[in-house]
């Protein structure tokens, strides 16, 4: 285990190093400038020529990529251009948000997903089958804007049982907080569970096929015991993989469920950086995410031996 940790995270720090490149270049070879867009059209070349020299564009990119690299491992993201504030507390504001949305979206995706999916595959070609894969192709074809507009309509304007839009008020207890979050985390969760019963479904019948349960089967176990103790265990493996990849995604931040409920996320958080063309919001963010992805994929990785004990990692 301890070689197999080692050399994960060497991979991980390799990662890490491609996509501090990309995404500096990438968002040098963007078009437009961030001064200039600060600055309006009024701005003069002299005024736009002193401001970059004050945050270091001005010099060369290998430069400015040395300077960046150096801070990054000190734990500084940088200067926001726009926020006049940190990149990492920003970040940090933003990140909270959307951990809990994610979170909570994920957890009602599992919650729908598995039992519906494990049904499904247990009882196929029946009508509760055909009822659960139905659903999730619906859950698949519904735009999540429009899932979002219609659940305000209902549960926040016409009910009243949740606010429209925002993530509480300022210095908010955590309660007012998660009763904020609930709709827009429905929203994700209804969504994301649709792949969740399919790649369910999909992976229990791939095991019900093999010959190991048939064999377990003829032994006289009870259904139930094969089921869970073979089949289920089993199934799981590829179905974790998948809701590590929705965490991952999800904590992106899901920008236009976001825009809907004027949630204050990393997903918006990231979309105004991009408009704005700030250089080291978007740096910082993409990093950060990239981080959250690497260490996701090792936590589903880690998972399969507690999901299956005969899996050991050299």
């Amino acid at each position: 285990m301890l070689r197999f940790l080692s050399t994960r995270l060497a991979g991980m720090l390799v990662v890490l190093a491609i996509v501090a490149v990309l995404v500096f270049v990438l968002t040098r070879a963007a078009s437009g400038d961030p001064i200039s867009v600060m600055l309006g059209d009024q701005a003069t070349a002299t005024d736009i020529a002193r401001v970059q020299k004050e945050y270091g564009l001005d010099k060369p990119l290998p430069v400015q990529f040395g300077y960046w690299l150096r801070e990054v491992l000190q734990g500084n993201l940088g200067q926001s251009i726009f926020l006049q504030r940190p990149v990492t507390q920003a970040l940090a504001e933003r990140a909270e948000p959307t951990t809990l949305l994610s979170l909570m979206a994920v957890a009602i995706a599992a919650l729908i997903g598995l039992p519906c999916g494990i049904v499904s595959a247990v009882f196929r070609g029946r009508v509760v089958d055909q009822l659960f894969t139905g659903i999730a192709m619906l859950g698949a074809s519904i735009p999540s804007f429009w899932l979002g507009i219609v659940l305000i309509q209902i549960f926040a304007v016409s009910f009243g049982w949740f606010p429209v839009s925002g993530y509480g008020a300022p210095g908010a207890a955590l309660a007012e907080r998660l009763h904020a979050l609930i709709l827009p985390a429905a929203v994700l969760g209804l969504l994301n569970s649709a792949l969740i019963i399919r790649f369910t479904r999909a992976s229990m019948l791939d095991v019900l096929g093999e010959d190991y349960v048939r064999t377990a089967r003829s032994k006289g176990l009870p259904p139930v015991t094969v089921d869970r103790r073979h089949v289920l265990r089993n199934a799981l493996l590829p179905v974790s993989t998948i809701i590590g990849l929705q965490t991952g995604l999800l904590l992106s931040g899901a920008v236009l469920t976001e825009t809907v409920f004027a949630y204050p996320g990393m997903g918006s958080w990231l979309r105004d950086a991009i408009f704005a063309r700030d250089y080291p919001v978007l740096q910082g963010g993409i990093l950060f995410l990239a981080f959250v992805f690497v260490v996701v994929n090792l936590i589903v990785d880690i998972s399969y031996a507690i999901i299956n004990p005969r899996i050991r990692y050299s």
